[in-house]
């Protein structure tokens, strides 16, 4: 009989594995295709409210303040000394090879492609899509959604839309500052710590860039800001009942944000870089 057992066990054991696969694989598609349809049902509810004049401006302008106020000083605080680890990295290097005159060039690339929208994204997730999760998680354990739904109220379209569009517009605006920042810095670091020339690093900077390096920047800006509201909403209006649900989907918003962020840009570089070749000399 125990040899029947240990002959039956590992097969019933690789079923077991195999189901919760299977069902583990279901609810990913599952979020997926929840989360894609209230992007696109937000995306829409927008642009009819615009439309029609029935969008709620009054909590988009609540909800830009509030990302602002709680992004914009991070987002500095961690611009100013990527930008200078950058620069001191790099002419490090181009120093010991001879090439100095390439710091500027590789500055803009990495800061203006790469590290503005990859901290946007980021410091608006942590900050401000935690928040909007929250927000909306406690408004779901309260049933004020499932009010709105019985008022015949899209809860969509009152809550999920202005916090969308002020997200991205926040992402995008964000996005230049940081870029700035970032270059800012740069500079004074290559000029008062590698004592390098201000001259040598601006024309390093100004042959090596070009506008789609911005259009890039900003495109990948808006997406991640969307993203980052998109998983935000999606976790707070399919919350668990309690309190600890709430803190257990602002938790799982920012992970999963996170990771779509640096999948997204590793997609979004390639596509870009078969686009628009970097400008060659």
């Amino acid at each position: 009989m125990t040899a029947i057992r240990s002959s039956i066990n590992p097969g019933r054991r690789a079923v077991v594995i195999a189901d919760q696969a299977t069902a583990g694989g279901r609810r990913l598609l599952e979020s997926v295709g929840t989360l894609s349809a209230l992007l696109l049902d937000s995306i829409w509810a927008t642009g009819e409210g615009i439309y029609q004049r029935r969008f709620s401006w009054r909590e988009f302008v609540e909800q830009a303040w509030f990302l602002v106020s709680v992004s914009f000083l991070p987002a500095l605080l961690i611009a100013f000394p990527f930008g200078v680890v950058i620069v001191i990295e790099v002419g490090s290097v181009a120093t010991t090879i001879g090439a100095t005159s390439f710091v500027g060039a590789v500055d803009a690339v990495a800061t203006v492609r790469e590290a503005a929208p990859i901290i946007t994204a980021l410091v608006l997730a942590g900050a401000g899509g935690s928040a909007i999760c929250s927000d909306l998680g406690s408004r779901t354990i309260r049933d004020e959604i499932a009010a709105l739904n019985v008022m015949g109220i899209d809860p969509v379209a009152r809550l999920v839309s202005p916090r969308v569009l002020a997200t991205v517009v926040v992402a995008l605006l964000l996005n230049g500052i940081v870029a700035f920042a970032g270059i800012v810095s740069g500079y004074l670091a290559a000029v008062v710590m590698l004592h390098q020339s201000a001259g040598g690093f601006l024309n390093s900077f100004s042959a090596f860039s070009q506008p789609a390096d911005l259009i890039e920047s900003m495109l990948k800006a808006a997406v991640f800001g969307l993203i980052a509201v998109g998983v935000a909403a999606h976790k707070g209006m399919t919350v668990k009942r309690g309190p600890a649900g709430v803190g257990e989907a602002v938790n799982q918003s920012v992970v999963i944000t996170g990771i779509l962020l640096f999948l997204l840009n590793l997609l979004f570089t390639e596509i870009f870089l078969v686009l628009v070749p970097p400008r060659i000399l």
